[in-house]
């Protein structure tokens, strides 16, 4: 039967076929659409000949062709072979790179049917090394944002990138360039430099100015007054026995990348020698992820590090001319004990300054580790990424404000909000342009041009230590828009104005005629440009220490110090629902930022969490909630920024305080101040009290030397029972998956919490539902202090299913949701699941998690793109929890089974939390092979079971915390004695 019958028969039976309810009840969307596929309108659609059948299929192959030469071929490489014959839900993997602001690492990514699911970092990148950090894995989301800026706006009305070419191209045409300002982020891009070259030389009159709003400025200053010329410093902490933080958590917020953390955590990891385990002290305000890692902290002021260095520098004779520390200084007890600790320890010690101080103190640190050996050892010097120009925020301000800048083009940022003076300037100016997201800095331009993310355009990087990546994208614009080298191209009136075309050319003209394309290949397989990485330089120092830059007075009021978010940095992840619903490592906090207060203050104020504080800078003001923060201290606030956003998505409207308003101008990130309690109250909502666990022994640590005395000690604080009135099941045979977990490495980074959620599919559930204790995380990151409450001790435990071989959880389910496997997991099948409880109440450790609402339901189609399709998408009413990343572990037994081999090697299957952690803490695989890392590591005389006492076996285990106290300081530190918390 013809298809013409068949429709006759079907018109004569009444029968009518349709493929959506839209086209059923020809509503506007269909009609729409049709208009789109038919351009030639639905006329065409009349009548069953075969003329107009042969007419649509005619139209069908032209418009193909045409839109085949639209767009020339763009080609990017995968990690692995077979790309060309595709198999659908098969997942290939790319290499690119990420950046965020100054910070560069390289990346791989998943992708399934040419959308982006996924991040790990690239294993063959030196910065990543294979780790991630929590906003990279975020950033996937931010792809898929349906608040995108999604079309291109003339005067807040939509236009079209034709009407902006011919503005561009008649406005940009010729000319001096007077009063013409570019204003970017740090360029970290070879090609954007090269594209700024150009640029400046088509318009000599043209500035071009760099704003970040946290940035290693202070540090290229501090070595440009040490060495002359603004040099890279790099700090290698796997080779050092000693090191000194002032005022720098470089394990924490200001790492920037996975290195630091990677390399700090191989001196205390499980598979290193108890006798290898490095010393940390940390002299901060705020309580940060590096102190809570440290063997000894100090709380003081932020203004009072300068002292502290100063009187470092003059006892180790690098500066006897410098001021040193009164005796009477309750910092002058540690301050010796650094100093001796540095002396014993000289070219295996690193002093590091953190990016918030003045480049005096950064020049003072530099002049300490050349004088202890550590340069050339410990501490590495190479030439600078990117230097900042002479132009600067201030400038470009003062000459907006004198009416010098005519046209100012934005290239991403948010400079408006992070830098609020440029809001009011950017009045006075007759042509603004903003490329990139609605926000603060958008609303002010005539021309709003949409800009691509990252995984849509091309580009290229370069990294702190000089390795270059090319940045490929793997999926086309999904809102039609463009990159920031592309609009650079155009204003500088490249002759390449595709991102392909610039960034290839740029680079194969660097390489020999000969084999370029596999040059250029290798370059996006690998993830790296060969040969692109800075060499050492041998820099000596040519300061004398009284020719520093005079020292501030540290006053001895209050002060206020800023930081960036853990959550949304400086405001860029801000409408990231991932990132805001992640709980800052320290405060537990989720969905806002506060100002930071200690006990002593708060009692000083007469407030208590939640009252509401307003904090005076100079003439500027601006209002925060208070919360009180064990550590803090005295007399000194901590503010998070990138909260307080009023032009920002629906996610992230009403989140936290503005900080930027009252922090200073001046490259410092703390100041004086004046707080003042305005009676006024705000929830703030924190998960630490969540799922409690009663007090029970769940965190254990000791000192080192505690360790080599009672090598078993976490195992002799409980006797676990072994006893069934079931009988033990034979686990003695086959894959038995286990987890092992090391206190004395993990940071509480958070990289494993959102790796987690974006594996599987794990959803936000809001601030509201976040306060009945309705998170969903699969993994729970506890943070727990000992000691005094002015000046604890902090630790920090992730906690995911145990994965137990005698559940609780088992036993009581009515409808056998839950069950165990042969390879030893706890299972769950979501469609049994009737949303009971039962299993939750039963839980000792608290770690599943119950659906209360259809959190999925109300996401919209862009959204559900991020959402792993390996994955079940679980429904309200069921109950869920950590699998080991089941999904990941039949995938690598499928291939293994495909290819005939058996076993399945050690450390083939990585869940997502372990791959993605950068302190190496989490190992996972089969513990019945007794090679196995995980087995070795279950060995070990630290590990232990949590809660043993209940007899629920759990496969994940933990080894106990180890710390290594100065024993000149050992009454100081609360780890001198093995205790548990």
């Amino acid at each position: 039967m013809s298809l013409v019958q068949i429709n006759n028969l079907a018109s004569k039976s009444g029968a009518q076929y349709w493929r959506s309810l839209n086209e059923l009840a020809g509503k506007p969307e269909f009609m729409k659409w049709v208009a789109e596929e038919f351009p030639g309108g639905t006329d065409l659609l009349a009548g069953d000949s075969r003329r107009n059948v042969l007419k649509l299929m005619a139209a069908s192959f032209g418009l193909a062709g045409l839109a085949g030469c639209r767009r020339p071929v763009e080609k990017i490489v995968p990690m692995s072979k077979g790309v060309e014959d595709l198999i659908p839900g098969k997942p290939v993997y790319y290499n690119t790179v990420f950046t965020q602001g100054p910070n560069v690492f390289g990346v791989t990514i998943e992708s399934h049917d040419g959308r982006p699911t996924k991040l790990e970092g690239n294993p063959n990148h030196p910065l990543s090394m294979g780790a991630s950090t929590a906003h990279a894995q975020a950033s996937i989301l931010n792809l898929y944002d349906p608040d995108r800026t999604t079309e291109l706006l003339y005067d807040g009305k939509a236009a079209v990138w034709d009407t902006w070419d011919r503005f561009a191209d008649s406005t940009f045409a010729a000319g001096g360039g007077d009063g013409l300002r570019i204003l970017s982020e740090s360029i970290v891009s070879p090609s954007m430099m090269e594209m700024r070259k150009a640029l400046l030389a088509k318009f000599p009159a043209a500035k071009w100015v760099e704003h970040e709003p946290f940035s290693d400025a202070n540090a290229l200053e501090g070595a440009r007054l040490v060495f002359g010329q603004p040099n890279q410093v790099h700090y290698r902490y796997d080779r050092a026995d000693v090191v000194v933080a002032l005022d720098s958590d470089f394990l924490g917020a200001e790492a920037g990348s996975p290195l630091p953390v990677k390399l700090f955590s191989k001196r205390r990891r499980n598979d290193q020698p108890s006798d290898s385990l490095n010393r940390l002290y940390a002299i901060e305000s705020q309580f940060s992820s590096t102190g809570a890692m440290a063997d000894h902290r100090l709380r003081i002021k932020a203004s009072d590090i300068d002292g502290f260095a100063s009187s470092l520098a003059r006892e180790l004779k690098v500066a006897s001319e410098l001021a040193v520390l009164s005796p009477a200084d309750a910092s002058q007890k540690m301050l010796m004990a650094i100093v001796r600790d540095l002396e014993k320890s000289r070219g295996k010690s690193i002093v590091v300054a953190g990016p918030r101080q003045p480049a005096r103190v950064h020049a003072m640190a530099l002049l300490i580790n050349q004088a202890l050996g550590n340069i050339g050892t410990t501490v590495a010097i190479t030439q600078a990424v990117a230097v900042p120009g002479e132009q600067t925020m201030a400038g470009l301000i003062a000459e907006a404000e004198s009416g010098a800048v005519s046209t100012l083009v934005v290239l991403g940022g948010n400079p408006a909000f992070t830098a609020p003076r440029l809001a009011e300037a950017a009045k006075k100016i007759r042509t603004v342009i903003f490329a990139g997201e609605r926000n603060e800095t958008s609303v002010l331009a005539q021309w709003h041009l949409p800009a691509t993310h990252y995984l849509e355009a091309w580009g290229d990087a370069r990294a702190a230590d000089g390795t270059v990546s090319i940045q490929q994208p793997l999926i086309m614009p999904l809102n039609g828009g463009r990159s920031y080298l592309e609009i650079a191209a155009q204003v500088a009136g490249s002759k390449d104005r595709k991102g392909y075309d610039i960034v290839k050319n740029y680079w194969t003209s660097q390489w020999a005629a000969t084999g370029r394309d596999a040059m250029w290949r290798k370059a996006l397989h690998d993830g790296i440009v060969p040969g692109t990485q800075f060499a050492e330089t041998k820099a000596a120092a040519g300061l004398k220490a009284a020719a520093l830059p005079a020292r501030a007075e540290a006053g001895s009021g209050m002060e206020v110090v800023f930081t960036p978010s853990w959550a949304v940095y400086d405001g860029r992840f801000a409408n990231n629902g991932w990132m805001q619903e992640m709980p800052d490592p320290m405060t537990k906090l989720v969905w806002d930022n506060a100002a930071l207060i200690s006990p002593a203050t708060a009692r000083e104020l007469s407030v208590a969490d939640g009252g509401m504080l307003r904090i005076t800078v100079g003439s500027a003001s601006a209002e925060f909630a208070a919360m009180i923060q064990p550590g803090q201290a005295d007399n000194s606030v901590t503010v998070s920024l990138g909260y307080g956003r009023k032009e920002v998505g629906r996610v992230g409207r009403g989140t936290g305080f503005n900080g930027y308003g009252i922090r200073p101008a001046n490259g410092q990130d703390f100041a004086a101040c004046k707080v003042e309690k305005t009676g006024g109250q705000y929830t703030l909502v924190t998960t630490q009290e969540h799922h409690s666990m009663e007090g029970r022994a769940i965190v254990r640590e000791a000192s080192i030397d505690h360790y080599r005395k009672e090598p078993e000690f976490a195992k002799e604080m409980v006797e676990a029972p072994d006893e069934s009135i079931y009988g033990w099941w034979d686990y003695s045979k086959g894959n038995q998956w286990g987890m092992a977990v090391d206190l004395s490495a993990c940071t509480g980074c958070n990289a494993c919490l959102v790796a987690c959620q974006a594996e599987n599919n794990i959803p936000i559930v809001g601030k509201d539902q976040v306060s009945r204790g309705r998170e969903m995380h699969w993994i729970r990151l506890d943070r727990y202090y000992t000691g005094s409450e002015e000046d604890p001790q902090a630790v920090l435990q992730p906690l995911p299913c145990q994965q137990c071989e005698n559940a609780p959880c088992e036993s009581v389910c009515p409808v056998a949701a839950t069950v165990h496997s042969p390879e030893g997991l706890n299972e769950m099948a979501y469609n049994r699941c009737v949303g009971t409880r039962y299993c939750l109440n039963n839980c000792p450790y608290k770690v599943r998690r119950f659906n209360f609402l259809n959190y999925h339901i109300d996401m919209e189609e862009v959204e559900k793109m991020a959402s792993n399709p390996d994955v079940t998408v679980r429904m309200r009413g069921v109950m869920e929890k950590c699998t080991y990343c089941v999904q990941r572990i039949q995938e690598k037994k499928i291939l293994a089974k495909t290819e005939g081999r058996r076993p399945i090697a050690d450390g083939e299957i990585k869940t997502a939390c372990q791959q993605t952690c950068p302190a190496d803490a989490i190992v996972f695989g089969n513990i019945n092979d007794p090679e196995s890392a995980v087995s070795k590591s279950k060995a070990q005389p630290r590990n232990y079971w949590l809660l043993a006492e209940v007899n629920t076996r759990p496969r994940t285990t933990y080894l106990a915390k180890l710390r290594n106290p100065n024993p000149e300081l050992a009454g100081e530190s609360a780890a001198s004695k093995e205790h548990h918390g």
